[in-house]
Formats: C-alpha cells, sequence, structure tokens
C-alpha cells in the first residue's frame, strides 16, 4: 500500500529538534540552536551538515563509517 514518505521522531538527547528517515534510505537530524549562530557546510564522518543561522541540517553519507541506528523508527 502506500508507504509514508517521511518519518519522524524528537531527539531524545533534550535538545530542540527531530530525527528524520526519507524514502526509507536518506536519514538525518533537523536542529535548532538557542545561542550560537553558524552559516556553513560541514563534512564529517558520518553526516554531511547544512548551517543557516539557529538551524542545522544534517544528513548521513551513503557508506558512513559510523552508521545512525534506528533514528525514526
Amino acid at each position: 500500500m502506500f508507504k509514508s514518505l517521511i518519518k519522524t521522531a524528537p531527539l531524545n538527547d533534550g535538545t530542540k529538534g527531530n530525527r528524520f528517515v526519507v524514502l526509507g534510505t536518506i536519514s538525518g537530524i533537523y536542529r535548532k540552536r538557542s545561542i550560537k549562530n553558524r552559516l556553513g557546510i560541514t563534512k564529517g564522518v558520518t553526516t554531511i551538515g547544512l548551517h543557516l543561522g539557529k538551524r542545522s541540517l544534517f544528513w548521513e553519507h551513503k557508506r558512513a563509517l559510523r552508521q545512525f541506528h534506528r533514528i525514526a523508527g
């Protein structure tokens, strides 16, 4: 039948934001900061981050060395 395109879940570390999975393959984290403003793109071992002001969007590499575990259910 019809499968959800985007699954979301709240973060479980007490910060503001959500975990998400898009189309069952792309997983990531969305965060809203309270103090620090950032601008740019970061590339880490596990994720790529896009930072715009107080908001950040991280998504997992296709072949990450450390993978997210059941990030949004």
